[in-house]
């Protein structure tokens, strides 16, 4: 193979990185090969192995969805290709009544061509195998494969794969739209596919609960030529914010790249933040459902203190992880929660769902909570419910640049700092949790450190009862940061 191999597109829980500079179709079919030499030895009957393809909207896809089908195929195994999808609806095709030639197949995993909200140059591939997302040891022994293919590329024993294509947005739309029945009766919202996946999809669907929807960039472009996708940022969401005041709806969604996150933002324009969207998620399901023991919700150190708290009160058992779909997607799992989510707006439902992260259908699901208050109360507002949630001064995330080599001895030296300095917040501290960085514990609030899995910055999050105290809580441990990476200059 005639390209440089560039080991860091591997990411925790997927490939990704800069198309010319790592990513590259030749890549793709060396990936395709590895992918299928890393499941093949995992099932019993290799003679008839199936597998899902499908792409975002970038200008790349096209070619590198191409080559990656065709070291599947030259390693023997059959792909479904499903075309232009969002990610979820990889996922969901492991769970649907595929027919090929008349016969259902057992599809053994799915792979997405996709650098989800990253700006037009990336691309990437996500995977899964036996319904369960690659991990950071599957990437690991994957990009390991991929370095042997394309150092002594391997003639498969198999017969050649074949590739047909299938319809799975019409399976994914009717299964739904019969889920959520007339769910979104009476509701006006505003939709913006932001020139992305969900645009094949997310209007048609809600429609066909039965709600007005006023659509924006829906046609998918790969140069997303009105704004970036990704509904965290507050600044891609002007548009959607303009809209829903122009014409009075209820509320509107936005989504990223790959429709696996979701943005709600209310009828005021407030775009709500995850840990908020998930609690309101989470009473609904409290409230609406019987449970012989107290459910468990996963969400992440990153968020609220009400969070936790309200889904106890309510009956709940709530517990707090690690940052990182992945992570949240394996500990959902391993407590068979009902419900799990980020401050990204990753939602994971394992209630009346399949448990992957999935926006178009948490759109469902806000929709249906909406609509039953609206037929209640005709002049019901979602600002309203937001309200009516107990409130505490929180901030945005803060990002502290930090290489990635002095994270872990930053962290400790910064441990250590508070340890001997217990009373410099002005607040005692209650507790230390260490899962995921440092969530340092107030009776009133916490102050957040942790190490982002992606960038070389440290992501900071504080909560308190007041703003001032929200401030103090920052201003104290942005400093104590500071102090700490200088005693290891």
């Amino acid at each position: 193979m005639n390209f440089t191999f560039d080991e860091s597109v591997f990411g925790k829980n997927d490939i990704r990185g800069i198309v010319g500079q790592g990513i590259c179709k030749e890549l793709f079919y060396c990936v395709g090969k590895a992918y299928s030499a890393d499941i093949l030895p995992k099932i019993k009957d290799i003679s008839n192995v199936w597998v899902t393809v499908g792409k975002d909207a970038r200008l790349h896809s096209n070619e590198l969805t191409e080559a990656l089908i065709k070291g599947l195929n030259d390693s023997g195994v059959n792909v479904v290709e499903i075309g232009l999808v969002p990610s979820p609806f990889g996922y969901f095709s492991e769970y649907a009544n595929i027919l090929i030639n008349g016969q259902k197949i057992d599809i053994k995993g799915t792979l997405i061509v996709t650098a989800s909200h990253n700006p037009s140059e990336y691309n990437g591939v996500k995977m899964t195998f036996e319904k369960t997302s690659f991990s950071d040891l599957d990437m690991k022994r994957l990009k390991e494969l991929t370095k042997k293919e394309i150092e002594n590329p391997l003639k498969s024993t198999l017969k050649q794969g074949i590739c047909e294509k299938y319809d799975i947005i019409s399976e994914y739309i009717n299964k739904m739209s019969n889920e959520f029945t007339n769910a979104g009766k009476s509701l006006k919202i505003v939709v913006d596919s932001a020139n992305a996946t969900a645009g094949v999809a997310a209007p048609e669907l809600y429609r066909k609960l039965g709600c007005e929807v006023i659509d924006i960039f829906t046609e998918p472009d790969g140069r997303f030529p009105n704004h970036h996708p990704n509904p965290s940022d507050e600044k891609t969401l002007d548009a959607i914010k303009a809209k829903i005041k122009k014409t009075n709806a209820d509320f509107g969604i936005a989504f990223d790249g790959d429709a696996d996150r979701v943005g709600i933002i209310d009828d005021s324009g407030y775009s709500i933040p995850g840990d908020q969207l998930l609690l309101i998620l989470a009473l609904d399901i409290l409230q609406n459902q019987k449970f012989d023991s107290r459910p468990a919700f996963i969400s992440e150190v990153k968020c609220s203190q009400i969070l936790f708290d309200e889904i106890d009160r309510n009956g709940g058992n709530a517990i707090m992880w690690k940052t990182g779909h992945g992570f949240i997607k394996s500990k959902l799992r391993e407590e068979n929660a009902v419900l799990a989510g980020e401050m990204s707006g990753h939602i994971f439902f394992n209630d009346r769902f399949y448990g992957y992260d999935d926006a178009i259908y948490a759109g469902c699901r806000f929709i249906e909570i909406i609509s039953k208050k609206k037929i209640q109360n005709p002049n019901f507002k979602v600002s309203e419910l937001i309200a009516n949630l107990p409130q505490a001064f929180t901030s945005r995330e803060v990002r502290f640049p930090c290489p990635n080599d002095k994270k872990q001895p930053a962290l400790k030296n910064l441990e250590e700092i508070i340890n001997q300095n217990p009373d410099i917040f002005g607040t005692k501290i209650e507790k230390i949790i260490t899962i995921d960085g440092l969530r340092i514990v107030f009776n009133d609030g916490f102050a957040l450190i942790r190490q982002s899995n992606t960038e070389p910055v440290f992501t900071m999050r504080f909560e308190a009862k007041t703003e001032e105290k929200t401030e103090l809580y920052k201003n104290t441990l942005v400093e104590l940061t500071e102090k700490s990476l200088y005693q290891l200059n």
